[in-house]
């Protein structure tokens, strides 16, 4: 586990919740920073910058460490968006009014004394009430928004390995048979899982054998989603009036599994 240095006190508390999940994920890899930027394609410095909370990363580095770190792309963009709108906003967590460091005469002082105390006094009560609601708003806002993340990631299953140097070229063999009206090639029986660009494995080579099944190659049945792969997702979304993305989620699969045998 590494050992971090503490974050900006200064940043806001959305801001921090990212980074320190990025930190987790990077332990998670057990990567070190040069190993990190050699496999997401940002520099050992930048990477640096980001886990220490001097600036944000790019939504393509944060997809990046998702893949690394085990972790669904879309929670960690969602976490991103919303962090990068506090940054973008200037917004830090403030612990009280600044101190007047300017120092008065005494003519200024008996000049400020004609001021009643009463109404000094008010608008000092008035500044720390303002100042307690606006903490209690953004802390308020910011699990509203991580409860919106986790709903958003709770309906999408672990993701796939994706593609490595250390990867072993597979072969997979398609079995199909129908079950209640339901195309399976003996690979997987997801129904949700999502997949995309890069993902490997069995859910992989089952959406392989069911394009193929449907008319429409994808090339080798290896488990790789590569660029034949995407064309073909493409294709049979295009034909069934799908959003073209190019992933596979739970209506590509029901179009899958339903499509009839060209």
């Amino acid at each position: 586990m590494s050992r971090w240095k503490e974050l900006p006190a200064e940043l806001h508390v959305d801001v921090r919740q990212f980074i320190v999940r990025l930190r987790r994920l990077k332990d998670r890899s057990e990567l070190s920073t040069r190993q990190l930027a050699a496999k997401s394609g940002y520099s050992a410095r930048s990477w640096q910058r980001y886990l220490n909370g001097r600036s944000l990363p790019p939504p393509e580095a944060v997809e990046a460490m998702a893949r690394i770190g085990g972790d669904d792309p879309t929670r960690l963009l969602v976490l991103h968006e919303i962090a990068a709108e506090q940054w973008a906003e200037g917004s830090v967590v403030t612990t009280g009014a600044p101190e007047s460091t300017s120092a008065h005469t005494p003519t200024e002082q008996q000049s400020s004394g004609r001021y009643p105390r009463a109404l000094v006094t008010a608008g000092a009560v008035a500044l720390v009430l303002s100042v307690s609601a606006a903490l209690l708003l953004a802390v308020r806002l910011a699990d509203t928004r991580a409860q919106l993340a986790d709903a958003r990631a709770a309906t999408v299953s672990a993701a796939p390995t994706i593609v490595s140097e250390s990867l072993v070229p597979v072969i997979y063999t398609c079995r199909p048979e129908q079950r209640d009206g339901r195309w399976y090639a003996g690979l997987s029986r997801t129904t949700d899982a999502i997949l995309a660009y890069t993902y490997v494995g069995p859910e992989v080579a089952e959406a392989q054998c069911l394009l193929r099944r449907a008319g429409i190659p994808p090339g080798d049945i290896d488990g790789v989603f590569g660029p034949k792969t995407q064309r073909a997702v493409e294709r049979i979304q295009t034909r069934d009036g799908l959003v073209v993305d190019g992933v596979i989620g739970p209506h590509t699969w029901k179009a899958l599994r339903e499509a009839a045998p060209k």
